[in-house]
């Protein structure tokens, strides 16, 4: 959502859901739950006011050359209560029919991303992919809303202060990589790789050189 919205409930919009893949030929089925505020990832990434969906597609999807059914899952979720500060621009799609969507900016998704990388609460369960991707983000020369950041670092409570220097963000992710497990990183991303062998160059040192090329959102 947009803005905070205590009232509204994602089951009212999961009918529409349905008859959108329906129109595309896809019959679906949506399972709702109410996620536990004990889970990690409600204490990592939601609220309490979060509702999650999922849905399972049953038929083959046209146009692909799938003629065996397939098993795809896709989580839906709405924050209610989502942290603010954000920017959204609208995107065209043509495929399968021309539509509009709306998006976060590259920088406020680079400044979730970053919320991600450094505040995780799964132990030593490494995701490679926000390292793949806080890489990815540099090399495009996105810069980074920290203003965005901080919004998100205090709603989560991992951050108690009004404000945050650019300093103060270059210690916690010079922190971060330095009790970085890069093996485990490269591990759980390299499936997901083309070419793994572009993951050789990663060290701490790799990342703490390319940490100096990133460029905060003036």
């Amino acid at each position: 959502m947009l803005q905070e919205d205590e009232i509204s409930n994602l089951e009212y919009y999961l009918k529409f859901i349905e008859d959108e893949f329906l129109a595309q030929g896809m019959v679906v089925t949506i399972k709702t739950k109410h996620k536990s505020v004990v889970s990690a990832i409600e204490s990592a990434f939601l609220k309490s006011e979060t509702f999650c969906g999922e849905l399972i597609l049953e038929t083959s999807v046209p146009g692909l050359g799938i003629k065996q059914n397939i098993g795809l899952k896709i989580k839906i979720e709405v924050d209610k209560k989502p942290p603010l500060g954000f920017e959204i621009e609208e995107k065209l799609l043509l495929k399968t029919c021309s539509f509009y969507v709306k998006c976060f900016v590259l920088e406020d998704l680079f400044a979730g991303k970053m919320h991600a990388l450094l505040f995780r609460k799964w132990g030593n369960n490494v995701k490679g992919r926000d390292w793949y991707d806080l890489e990815w983000y540099i090399r495009k020369g996105v810069n980074l809303n920290l203003q965005h950041f901080l919004s998100r670092a205090k709603d989560s409570s991992d951050w108690g202060k009004e404000t945050i220097s650019e300093t103060e963000f270059t210690v916690l992710l010079t922190e971060r990589i330095e009790n970085l497990n890069v093996e485990i990183a490269k591990k759980n991303v390299e499936r997901f790789i083309y070419n793994p062998k572009v993951l050789d160059i990663w060290s701490k040192q790799y990342f703490l050189d390319v940490v100096k090329m990133l460029k905060i959102k003036e």
